[in-house]
C-alpha cells in the first residue's frame, strides 16, 4: 500500500525528467543553428505541448516556465544573462509562456473528457447486458428482419447492430460492436455524419432523416436512408437510434434517369410526375405538371392556378425555408439541392413533400432556371415518427419491441419452416385489410397478384439451399383493391445443424420506384424519336477516341458506317495536312477530357465528293468517373460553306467592278487631274525662277531666296497630294476603314473635279456642318461615291442653258447622331417611272452609260451600314442623299 504514492510520483518525476531533456536537445539543436528567438518559442511551444498529452498540468506548467527561462538565457540578446534589453523580445517570451500555459491547460481537459467518454462507453456495455436478457425472445425477429439497425453512444461508438444489419455491410456483431460508428462510412461522408448525429443529441426525442452511403466490409458501396432519434437512457446518458433502409437500387434508377436527362441538353432533368420549372429572371413558374397540382389539392382539369394559390398552401415557415434553399443555388451557381415542407389541403388535411431540384446555369454563368420534382412522402413521414417512438420505448418491455416490429416503414413476417406464417407485422395487416388469424398459415397468400403467387413461392423454395437469402418482385393487394409492386426479401434462420428454424421476411413498396422506371424508359424513347426525326445524325467514340456508333442519318449525307466505324475522327477529315495547328488543340481537347462545340472540317463521301462536317461533343463517364468516350452530334454544313464561298466571289466581283469603275471614273477626269497637277507645277517653276534672281543679285537677297524656296515645298506637297490621292483612286486595294470626316472626303473628291466643274461652267455651293461626330469606313470607297453623286449632277446639267447651272452639296447630322450628306443638282430631274430602276445594276439613262455607278454607290454606302437614296427637288434638278452611323453607332 505504501508503494502507490511512490509510484505516483514517479511518474511525473519521469516526465519531467523526459521533458527536461526534450527541452536540452532543443536548446543545443538551435543554438548551433542560430535560430532567433522567435522560432525557438515556437519549437519550444511545439515541444511543450506534445508533452501535455501524456503530462499533468503541473508538470507541463514547470517544464513552460524552464523553457521561458532557457529562452532568457539563451537566445534573447544579451546572451548567457537572464536580462531582456529589446522590449520585443519581452513580448515574446510573455507570449510563449502564456500560450504554453493555457495550451497546456486546454490539452488537459481534453484528457480527461476522453477518459469520461471511455467510461461512458463501458456503462453502456454493461447497460446492454442488462437489457439482452429481457429482449431475448423478440430479439430473433429483430435481428434477421432485412431492415439495419444500429444503436451508438454519444461518441458515435456502436452499442449494438443487428445481425442484419452487420451481415448486409459483410461484418459480424462482433466486429462493429465497440467501434466507432464512421467505419462503415466512406471518409468524405464521415463528416456529415458526425453532424447528423449531433444534431440528433441536441434535439432529444426529435426524428431525423437523412441519406448517405455505407461502406460494406469489400469495398462495395451501398445507399441508405437513415431515421434516427436521440433518447436519454436511465443513467441519463443519450443514445442515438438508427434504422437503416436500403436505397441503392432507388439511387441508381434515379442517377439513371439524370444521365439520360442531361444526354438531351437538359431538356428535362427529372420525370413528368410532380415535376415543376422556375424562371429565375421572371420570377414565375413556366411549367407545373398535373401532378404538382394534384399534391396541391387542385384539379388540373380547371385551368391555371396563380402562384399566389399554391403559396397559401404552405405554411410561412416552410415556404421561408424553400426560398431560402433556392436562393443559394443561386448564389452558388448550379447544383442539386433538396428541401422539404408541407402543404395543407382545405380541410386541414397535411401532406409532407420532398422535392428535389437542381439549377440550370446558362452560358453566362448565371442560374436562369430551377427545375425539380415534387414527391408525396406524407406515409414515409409518418412511418419514421412511428419508428421513432417505437424505438423510445424499446427498453421498456416485450411490448415496446412489438410495437418497433409493428411501425417499422416496411411490412414484416416470419414464417415456419415450411413457409406457412406464424407472425406479420401491423404493417401488412393494416395494408392488405387482414386480420391475424386471417393471414396466419397460408392466408396470407390470398392478397397476392395471382400472376406473381407461383414465381414467389418458387424463389421461397430456391432460399432452401440458400445461406444469404433470395429477393423477388410481387404485386401486394391494398386494402382499397389495388395492387402495388413491392420488393420481397427472403431470409433463412437456421440452427446449428444448418436445419431451417424460421423464415424471416420484409416487402417494401417500390411502386414509385417502377414508375420512375417507366418514366426513364419513356424519356429514353423521347429522346430516340428526337434523334430519329433530326437532320443531324449522332455519333459516339470509345477512349482511343475511335468512332464506335452512327446513327441512320449518316446516311443520308453519304457518310456510311462501315467507313467511318473504328476510325478517329482526324482519319476521317481531309485538312489535316493543311490546318495542323487546328488538329493539334482538338486533339489536347480530346486528351483533357472536355466538351467541344462547332468543329468543322472537310471529309469526302461514298461518292468521292467533297463535303463539310460541323461537330460537337461531350465526355462521358461510368459511375466512378472513369472516362468512356465521346458522344455528340454532326451536321453537314455543305451546302452553307458553298453559300459562303458564293459569297465571297460576289463580294470580290463587287470590288473588282467598282476598282473598274473608279479607274473608268479617273479616265473621265483625267483633264481635271492634269490642272490640278499643272497648276503646282507652273508655280514650282515660277517660285524656281524667282528664287534664282534673287540669287543672282550683286548681293544675293538670301530671304527673298527662302521664301520662294518655301513657296516651292509647299506647291509640291500639293502636286503630291493630288497624285497620292489619284493613285489611292486607281490602286486596287483591300477595304481598309478608318475614322474619317466626312467633310474631309468631300474636300478631297470636289479638288479632282474642279476642272469638270469649271469646263461645264457649274458652280459648287458647300454647306458643310462643323464638328460632325467621325464616322467608320474606307477614304477610296466613300470619295469613289462622292466623285461618282458630283459627276452625275455635271452631266445632270449638261444641257441646261436657260437657268445657272449650279451644284450644292450640303453636310450634319440628325437627332440619332447620324451623319448625311446630299448632293443636288438643278438638271433635269428623274422620271417618275425612272426612280425605283435607278439604283439598279446596268440601268442608265445616258446614251453611252454602262449602268453600274449609281448601283455601285449604293452597295459601297450598305456596307457602311447606311442608305443611299434619291428624291426630287421643289424646283428643277434632283437631290442624291445618304445617310452613315456615327463611329459611337457602328461599334455598338
Amino acid at each position: 500500500m505504501m508503494r502507490k504514492p511512490t509510484m505516483n510520483l514517479a511518474g511525473p518525476a519521469a516526465r519531467l525528467f523526459l521533458g527536461g531533456v526534450a527541452l536540452a536537445l532543443a536548446t543545443l539543436a538551435l543554438s548551433l543553428l542560430r535560430v532567433n528567438l522567435a522560432a525557438t518559442a515556437f519549437v519550444y511551444l511545439v515541444v511543450i505541448l506534445l508533452l501535455s498529452l501524456v503530462s499533468g498540468l503541473a508538470t507541463s506548467a514547470l517544464l513552460s516556465l524552464i523553457a521561458a527561462a532557457a529562452l532568457i538565457y539563451f537566445f534573447a540578446p544579451p546572451i548567457f544573462d537572464f536580462r531582456i534589453e529589446d522590449p520585443q523580445d519581452l513580448v515574446v517570451v510573455v507570449a510563449f509562456l502564456l500560450t504554453s500555459l493555457i495550451g497546456t491547460h486546454l490539452f488537459g481537459k481534453l484528457r480527461q473528457e476522453r477518459e469520461g467518454a471511455l467510461e461512458t462507453k463501458a456503462k453502456l456495455r454493461r447497460s446492454e447486458a442488462d437489457l439482452r436478457d429481457s429482449e431475448r425472445e423478440w430479439r430473433e425477429v429483430f435481428e434477421h428482419n432485412p431492415v439495419m439497425y444500429f444503436m451508438v453512444d454519444a461518441a458515435g461508438t456502436v452499442l449494438n447492430v443487428n445481425t442484419f444489419g452487420a451481415a448486409q455491410l459483410g461484418y459480424s456483431v462482433a466486429d462493429l460492436a465497440g467501434q466507432s460508428v464512421l467505419k462503415v462510412f466512406l471518409e468524405e461522408d464521415q463528416e456529415f455524419v458526425r453532424q447528423c448525429v449531433a444534431v440528433c443529441l441536441e434535439a432529444p426525442g426529435q426524428s431525423h432523416t437523412w441519406e448517405v452511403r455505407k461502406i460494406r466490409k469489400d469495398g462495395s458501396v451501398l445507399w441508405v436512408r437513415e431515421n434516427a432519434k436521440a433518447l436519454r437512457r436511465a443513467d441519463n446518458q443519450l443514445i442515438v437510434l438508427i434504422a437503416c433502409e436500403d436505397v441503392t437500387e432507388r439511387k441508381r434508377t434515379e442517377n439513371a434517369l439524370r444521365q439520360s436527362e442531361a444526354y438531351l441538353a437538359e431538356a428535362q432533368h427529372l420525370s413528368h410526375t410532380g415535376s415543376w420549372s422556375w424562371d429565375v429572371h421572371r420570377r414565375e413558374f413556366i411549367y407545373r405538371s398535373a401532378e404538382v397540382y394534384r399534391l396541391f389539392g387542385f384539379d388540373p382539369k380547371e385551368g391555371a392556378v396563380s402562384a399566389q394559390a399554391f403559396q397559401a398552401r404552405i405554411p410561412p415557415e416552410d415556404l421561408e425555408r424553400v426560398g431560402e434553399a433556392a436562393s443559394l443555388a443561386i448564389r452558388e451557381r448550379g447544383g442539386q439541392f433538396e428541401f422539404d415542407f408541407r402543404i395543407i389541403l382545405p380541410g386541414g388535411p397535411i401532406r409532407r413533400i420532398h422535392s428535389v431540384a437542381h439549377a440550370v446555369v446558362g452560358s453566362d454563368g448565371e442560374v436562369i432556371e430551377i427545375i425539380g420534382t415534387h414527391m408525396d412522402v406524407t406515409e414515409q413521414y409518418a412511418a419514421r415518427e412511428a419508428l421513432q417512438k417505437a424505438f423510445d420505448e424499446i427498453k421498456k418491455s416485450e411490448d415496446s419491441l412489438r410495437l418497433v416490429i409493428d411501425t417499422i416503414p416496411a411490412q414484416v413476417w416470419s414464417n415456419r419452416p415450411d413457409g406457412a406464417a406464424e407472425f406479420l407485422n401491423q404493417q401488412i395487416l393494416d395494408y392488405a385489410g387482414l386480420t391475424m388469424d386471417q393471414a396466419l398459415g397460408w392466408g396470407w397468400t390470398s392478397v397476392v397478384h395471382p400472376d406473381d403467387l407461383a414465381g414467389l413461392l418458387k424463389v421461397t423454395r430456391a432460399a432452401w439451399t440458400s445461406r444469404t437469402g433470395r429477393e423477388a418482385e410481387a404485386r401486394l393487394r391494398r386494402v382499397d383493391g389495388e395492387y402495388r409492386w413491392f420488393l420481397w426479401r427472403i431470409r433463412p434462420l437456421r440452427d446449428e445443424t444448418g436445419k431451417i428454424t424460421h423464415w424471416y421476411g420484409s416487402a417494401t413498396d417500390i411502386e414509385d420506384r417502377r414508375r420512375m422506371e417507366v418514366a426513364l424508359r419513356g424519356s429514353e424513347q423521347r429522346f430516340r424519336d428526337y434523334a430519329e426525326t433530326a437532320s443531324d445524325w449522332l455519333w459516339e467514340t470509345g477512349p482511343d477516341h475511335r468512332v464506335t456508333l452512327l446513327s441512320e442519318h449518316a446516311e443520308a449525307t453519304g457518310i456510311t458506317a462501315a467507313g467511318g466505324i473504328g476510325m478517329p475522327r482526324w482519319e476521317i477529315a481531309s485538312d489535316i495536312a493543311a490546318e495542323p495547328e487546328k488538329w493539334r488543340q482538338h486533339r489536347a481537347t480530346l486528351d483533357a477530357h472536355l466538351p467541344f462545340r462547332d468543329l468543322v472540317y472537310p471529309t469526302v463521301n461514298r461518292m468521292g465528293s467533297p463535303i463539310y462536317v460541323r461537330a460537337s461533343g461531350k465526355p462521358f463517364f461510368d459511375a466512378d468517373g472513369k472516362f468512356l468516350g465521346y458522344r455528340g452530334v454532326s451536321t453537314d454544313i455543305t451546302a452553307t460553306i458553298r453559300a459562303d464561298h458564293a459569297e465571297q466571289a460576289l463580294r470580290k466581283a463587287q470590288a473588282e467592278l467598282a476598282h473598274v469603275t473608279r479607274v473608268t471614273t479617273l479616265g473621265q477626269l483625267t483633264t481635271s487631274i492634269a490642272h490640278e497637277i499643272n497648276q503646282p507645277l507652273a508655280a514650282i517653276v515660277a517660285n524656281a525662277d524667282a528664287c534664282l534672281s534673287w540669287l543672282d543679285r550683286a548681293t544675293p537677297d538670301l530671304e527673298a531666296a527662302r521664301r520662294s524656296v518655301e513657296w516651292i515645298i509647299d506647291d509640291s506637297n500639293r502636286a503630291s497630294e493630288v497624285i497620292r490621292r489619284v493613285r489611292a483612286l486607281a490602286k486596287k486595294t483591300d477595304i481598309e476603314k478608318a475614322l474619317l470626316d466626312i467633310n474631309d472626303i468631300v474636300r478631297e473628291g470636289v479638288s479632282l473635279v474642279q476642272r469638270e466643274l469649271a469646263s461645264n461652267q457649274v458652280s459648287l455651293r458647300m454647306e458643310l456642318a462643323p464638328a460632325l461626330p467621325p464616322i467608320l469606313g474606307d477614304r477610296v470607297q466613300l470619295q469613289q461615291v462622292i466623285i461618282n453623286l458630283v459627276m452625275n449632277g455635271i452631266e445632270a446639267m449638261q444641257s441646261i442653258d436657260d437657268r445657272p447651272r449650279e451644284l450644292e452639296i450640303r453636310s450634319g447630322q440628325d437627332e440619332g447622331r447620324q451623319v448625311h450628306l446630299a448632293v443636288a443638282d438643278c438638271g433635269v430631274g428623274i422620271r417618275a417611272e425612272d426612280s425605283d430602276r435607278l439604283f439598279s445594276p446596268f440601268f442608265t439613262t445616258k446614251v453611252s452609260g454602262l449602268g453600274m455607278g449609281l448601283s455601285i454607290c449604293r452597295s459601297i454606302v450598305e456596307a457602311h451600314g447606311g442608305r443611299l437614296s434619291v428624291a426630287s427637288r421643289e424646283g428643277p434638278g434632283a437631290t442624291f442623299r445618304f445617310v452613315l452611323p456615327s463611329h459611337e453607332e457602328a461599334v455598338s
